[in-house]
């Protein structure tokens, strides 16, 4: 299996799997509302025997703390094939997004998702507890690619408009 940045050729082949994975046309029109509006900072796939077999986004994401900007990005979706899940695929590719991510001088990464999952590459809640953001609790965590990147008492995050929040 290879981890790859996607190319346009790809397009239909994720939209397809990101059906499959979440059995509904919300994620691949979000993906194609993040392309068009230009705020996808990292899109990779896993490809497996010739298919692509995985998929992960992260895309600007304004966040602010103590009034300062700072560098972030949301993680979403992920989604892997679900013949292919639980198969180490969507591990690898949200390691490789972060890696890439630290590499572009990204301080943080937000996620909404379940937090024994996110919790083993370092995101938590009470990062992201301080920011105001249309979610909250548990499965909201954030996880610093600088140290200290949300260090302070309290901040904001607002979700770019494809998201449709």
């Amino acid at each position: 299996m290879i981890i790859r940045d996607e190319v346009p050729a790809d397009r239909g082949e994720i939209d397809r799997l990101l059906r499959d994975a979440f059995g509904r046309a919300d994620e691949p029109e979000l993906v194609a509302r993040l392309r068009d509006d230009g705020v996808v900072i990292i899109a990779l796939v896993a490809e497996a025997d010739g298919r692509i077999a995985g998929h992960i986004v992260l895309s600007r994401l304004a966040t602010q703390v103590d009034g300062c900007a700072v560098e972030a990005a949301a993680l979403a979706p992920l989604a892997v094939r679900p013949e292919r899940q639980r198969c180490g695929i969507g591990s690898r590719l949200v390691a490789a997004a972060i890696a890439q991510a630290r590499r572009a001088g990204i301080a943080a990464v937000i996620v909404l998702g379940d937090p024994h999952y996110y919790g083993r590459f370092g995101f938590s809640s009470d990062l992201a507890g301080k920011l105001a953001s249309p979610f909250a609790g548990s499965a909201f965590m954030a996880v610093e690619l600088v140290p200290n990147a949300l260090a302070g008492a309290r901040g904001c995050v607002r979700y770019p408009r494809a998201f449709r929040l």
